[in-house]
């Protein structure tokens, strides 16, 4: 395949390159010489910045060495459309006026335009979050709300006021993963955001259309994805090819906004003067200085454990917040926004109507019969004795992984159950030996997934961890 032997293109030009229609958006020339053969076409390469123009990598950018990019070409004629006239004045006059409201400034504090371009019902405690957001230099907020007062809408208000002022165009979220597709419908439907969600299956289909040194947090601007996915080793070390190598500045940052959906999740846990880092936290503790912006949501800020929620401050902000001190009220109330439903202060609008209907807890009692009530108290028997027989820390942890699985497939359904039982039993009578099972640490890496989503666990899966517990 023949490679760019013309000149490179110019800043706003249209090319092709890799079956694909980009517009250059920069031409950086190579500071070294042409090279030391002096052939005919010799001569000093050039790195474009590209962003694609296609309807479905919209936000995308490639960047290329423009002289040894195979198949790379200008797309020299655009066709414009000819003006044979002149439109209506009152006509004109609309389109002004529409441009100049539509206008934002990142200097004016005042007037916000994402509550007004978004598909939502607004309510007015949900400004407060974007209010604050345009006054800050960089965007660091705790929305800390209760739990049913829209904390996707205000972060997704904030998303958009930064976009639209241009202050925001990198935008990840971290959420459970049961969540990722209700963010990414919500930024759609509401706030005309298209987000895709970064998972095992995201990859696999960008390696399989674009190469298998495609990276999935490098393919589009805005991505969601969940905390469990990211902590995992491959995933993360693909987003670190991403950030700045070592001697690099970091400055200015990678990435725009972070938003973490129940962050508490991602806080250390323990009680104590020192709370030791899941890695979860150790993730984020790592990603988050590489974004301009953050939006921590949680409706449980705080866990109990002063060190706790101290390190959750400090992943947030830590110019304002240090772990292991106390932090300043003055410097907490800057950050986080708290509104909860029985507040007598909150609980009323200014016309004083109640905000909410008052919170009833009824116990709705699910009634077992003597068959099902037999079937548990016969896995609860062998669930004591085969954590008794465990030996070792590595045999007890399987243990409890297995009859974690047992149990929550009772608890789902009968037929989940007999599936999972007839597998477990199974193994018990197959002559497997000890050795051939896998390791404690790939055990902990499966149970991480499985906390993610238990479901995707394949009965082969639970088959290899059941093999731990037979005897030599």
């Amino acid at each position: 395949m023949s490679v760019a032997t013309a000149a490179p293109p110019e800043q706003g030009q249209l090319v092709q390159v890799r079956s694909r229609r980009w517009v250059v958006n920069e031409v950086k020339p190579s500071g070294l010489p042409a090279p030391a053969m002096q052939l005919p076409v010799a001569r000093r390469q050039h790195l474009l910045t590209l962003a694609s123009v296609e309807d479905d990598g919209l936000g995308e950018e490639l960047q290329v060495v423009w002289e040894v990019e195979p198949g790379a070409r200008v797309i020299e004629k655009v066709s414009l459309p000819e003006g044979t006239g002149l439109d209506e004045p009152g006509t004109l006059d609309a389109f002004l006026d529409a441009v100049r409201w539509g206008a934002a400034s990142t200097a004016d504090h005042k007037n916000i335009q994402s509550p007004f371009r978004s598909g939502i019902e607004i309510e007015d405690y949900q400004l407060d979050p974007v209010v604050r957001a345009i006054q800050m230099p960089r965007v660091n907020l705790l929305i800390a709300d209760d739990v049913g007062l829209g904390k996707t809408i205000e972060a997704g208000m904030v998303a958009l006021e930064l976009i639209i002022r241009h202050r925001a165009r990198k935008i990840l979220v971290v959420c459970p993963s049961a969540l990722q597709i209700q963010w990414r419908d919500q930024m759609r439907d509401k706030f005309g955001l298209d987000f895709r969600i970064v998972d095992s299956e995201l990859m696999r289909d960008l390696r399989r259309r674009r190469g298998i040194h495609v990276n999935p947090w490098a393919h589009f601007p805005r991505l969601i994805t969940s905390i469990d996915f990211l902590k995992r080793e491959r995933p993360l070390r693909l987003f670190r090819e991403t950030l700045p190598a070592p001697g690099e500045p970091v400055y200015p940052r990678r990435y725009d906004l972070m938003i973490c959906d129940e962050a508490h999740n991602c806080a250390p846990s323990g009680a104590g003067r020192y709370a030791a880092d899941s890695l979860r936290t150790q993730a984020l503790r790592e990603l988050a200085p590489h974004f301009e912006h953050k939006l921590f949501l949680t409706a449980t800020p705080h866990n109990g454990y002063r060190e706790s929620f101290g390190a959750l401050l400090e992943l947030l902000d830590n110019q304002r917040f240090s772990r292991g001190t106390e932090p300043d009220r003055k410097q907490l109330e800057a950050v986080m926004v708290r509104r909860l439903k029985g507040d007598p202060a909150f609980a009323f609008n200014h016309l004083g109507i109640r905000r909410f209907p008052p919170r009833i807890l009824e116990p709705i009692e699910v009634p077992y019969t003597d068959e099902e009530r037999e079937v548990h108290a016969a896995l609860r028997r062998y669930t004591r004795l085969r954590t008794e027989r465990a030996e070792g820390a590595a045999e007890r942890f399987a243990s409890e992984f297995v009859l974690k699985t047992l149990k929550k497939r009772l608890f789902s359904c009968p037929a989940a159950f007999l599936a999972t039982l007839e597998q477990h039993e199974k193994t018990l009578h197959t002559a497997r030996k000890r050795a051939a099972g896998p390791s404690y640490r790939t055990l902990q890496l499966e149970l991480d997934r499985m906390d993610e989503d238990y479901w995707s666990a394949t009965d082969d899966l639970r088959d290899g961890l059941q093999s731990v517990l037979l005897e030599p």
